[in-house]
């Protein structure tokens, strides 16, 4: 990446975006194909290095996944690459793809600030849900020990809860998904602030999108948290990042 990128700046309607950052012109192509099916209304960019993006300037950059190419987390190379994106692109998550399982990679890239760690191992059920669950604030890591070694496990999900939560019989054992006071669903207002949630944005940009008050955005929010039984909105999303949400007296396909 050249030195003379400016920082991140982005129109207020522009798509939100992911880069692909891999040497390997079918593996960034093929996740790029992937995440375009499962995420619709989002912009994406692949390429072989991060001394291109510069044509990701001016786009709203919400993540960037940079293959690690064989080279250790403590590289030079990749620290060079990853101080760059942070400087030039300094509101998108950072994730790192490798072709290892290797705990102690993976707690040392979440003490330099990468947001996910991501490794070919992984169903393809549970990568998605580790990308939701990065957009929408937290942390992704695939071994609990990694997880444990790397300190606070606040907003972080090893790749067990995400697996979890992409079928319906880990999910209520995970989190009790059985339905209290009746509640088979969800209203029609909070699926439409489910969906805003799962796209990452926040309780402002939420309240702007759906033309409502910060306030309402909140009760929403409380009410779909106290329906699932779950502490957070990075545990809503790690839930329902990837299924379908059925509105009150409606279906609805949210695609993400």
């Amino acid at each position: 990446m050249s030195s003379d990128i400016e920082p991140q700046k982005h129109k207020p309607h522009d798509p939100p975006t992911i880069a692909v950052v891999a040497g390997q012109t079918l593996v960034r192509t093929c996740i790029v194909r992937f995440l375009k099916h499962e995420l619709a209304g989002w912009d994406f960019l692949d390429t072989d290095s991060t001394e291109h993006l510069e044509s990701a300037r001016g786009k709203d950059v919400r993540l960037i996944a940079l293959d690690m190419a064989s080279r250790d987390v403590d590289s030079p190379g990749l620290r060079a690459d990853l101080v760059m994106i942070g400087r030039h692109f300094p509101k998108a998550a950072s994730v790192l793809l490798s072709n290892k399982d290797d705990v102690l990679a993976e707690s040392r890239a979440l003490e330099m600030g990468v947001r996910g760690y991501f490794t070919n191992s992984l169903p393809v059920e549970v990568a998605l849900a580790g990308v939701s669950l990065v957009l929408a604030g937290g942390v992704f890591c695939p071994h609990p020990l990694a997880t444990l070694q790397y300190g606070s496990a606040t907003g972080a999900a090893t790749a067990s809860m995400a697996r979890a939560a992409s079928t319906e019989n880990g999910e209520r054992q995970m989190n009790g998904m059985a339905r209290r006071d009746g509640h088979d669903g969800f209203t029609r207002r909070e699926a439409d602030v489910i969906a805003e949630l799962r796209c990452g944005h926040s309780n402002k940009v939420i309240a702007e999108n759906l033309s409502m008050s910060g306030n309402t955005v909140k009760m929403h929010l409380q009410h779909v948290m106290r329906k699932l039984r779950v502490q957070n909105r990075t545990e809503v999303v790690l839930l329902l990042g990837s299924k379908e949400l059925v509105r009150q007296g409606a279906p609805a396909s949210f695609e993400f």
